[in-house]
């Protein structure tokens, strides 16, 4: 009796972003969970640099141990490259002493990458040109959503409520009419990059051109959005299965002080306790309903494909407005997207599972 092939996934974390030591914790607990009577994985990371390196498949060192980041280096492993093939669908091992050698024919790529380089369609397309399948949305929505300025275009050209929001580029800073229609606080941040890293909350407007210099140092194009008083409300969206309608998680509330400067920002997410979080939040059932159909029409407005995490705000009279949404969310156990849909049904194992098996029946092509 012959035994099925596996199927062959590569998970391709780290990257140059400053999201890296993220990305390294959600691909380790993916690793993790991969049936290996199912799964040959293939684990590639990406350092700061850029470099590309297969790796032992350990995912022990992709946690965060105490307040220690997990990184990857040019020397985590050997060098690979990704031809530009469609014929080879693989990659190639590179070993100055042996020359290159080919690794056997990639099936699927999950691309556990967050930010820039990963998140933002530049990874989507160049495995387009390799002709190979990849999980989560393709390479213009991958683009769109990590544009927090455009994904708030996109959205309200649909209807679904935005908060009021200034749009910085290079060498432009906000007028007096500006600060006014936007009042204090407001949030600044770069318009590509997630994990908050480079966001500042400013209550008074002499902090402004610090924060807009703190943002820029991650994307010189910036966000101001005035604060909304509410509740965080996160949804997750599915693709749904075989062609149909998307789906939407249970909502999860996540308990955030807004008290003087503080945010929910990288240390307090990543390196400390986290915020406390309700799954489900306790909506009125037509709240809820509304925010879970507000997330799959951000979700089809933008052209998503896999899966997406949209967050929003609610406000005390329920009064809604779009957040942003992440088409590659946190994806460790802890993180709020398993969770949600492990409320809602679907455990970590089998989520992994539904996304590998829906990018592989949807495969590559011209989007």
């Amino acid at each position: 009796m012959t035994t099925p092939r596996k199927t062959r996934v590569a998970i391709v974390f780290g990257g140059r972003s400053s999201e890296h030591a993220i990305s390294c914790v959600s691909a380790g607990s993916i690793m993790g969970v991969l049936d290996p009577d199912q799964y040959d994985v293939v684990p590639v990371g990406i350092s700061r640099a850029g470099a590309w390196v297969l790796t032992d498949g350990d995912p022990g060192p992709l946690a965060i141990t105490g307040r220690k980041l997990p990184e990857v280096t040019a020397e985590s492993g050997a060098a690979l490259v990704l031809p530009a093939d469609p014929t080879s669908a693989g990659l190639m091992v590179l070993d100055p002493a042996d020359g290159a050698a080919s690794l056997a024919n990639v099936d699927v790529v999950f691309p556990v990458l967050h930010g820039a380089f990963g998140e933002d369609g530049t990874i989507q397309g160049m495995l387009e040109m390799a002709g190979i399948p990849y999980v989560g949305a393709n390479v213009f929505a991958s683009a769109a959503a990590m544009d927090k300025g455009f994904a708030k275009k996109l959205a309200a050209a649909e209807g679904i409520p935005v908060g009021p929001y200034a749009i910085l580029r290079a060498g432009c800073s906000l007028d007096e009419s500006e600060m006014e229609r936007l009042g204090l606080p407001v949030f600044v941040k770069p318009a590509r990059a997630g994990s908050s890293h480079g966001i500042s909350k400013v209550t008074d407007w002499a902090q402004l051109d610090a924060a807009i210099a703190t943002a820029r140092r991650i994307d010189p194009k910036v966000l101001v959005e005035a604060a909304i008083v509410g509740r965080e409300i996160e949804c997750g969206v599915l693709e749904g299965e075989a062609g149909g309608a998307p789906e939407s998680s249970l909502l999860a509330e996540l308990e955030v002080s807004t008290e003087g400067d503080a945010f929910f920002d990288f240390e307090a997410k990543y390196l400390g306790d986290g915020a406390p979080c309700h799954i489900p939040a306790e909506l009125p059932d037509d709240v809820a309903r509304q925010i879970r159909e507000y997330a799959c029409q951000t979700f089809t407005a933008l052209d998503c494909a896999g899966l997406a995490r949209v967050d929003f705000f609610l406000t005390a009279d329920n009064q809604i407005y779009l957040n942003e949404i992440n088409t590659m969310p946190g994806f460790t156990p802890t993180s709020m997207f398993p969770l949600m849909w492990a409320a809602t049904g679907i455990d970590y194992p089998k989520l992994v599972d539904r996304l590998i098996r829906m990018a592989l029946h949807r495969g590559t092509g011209l989007h």
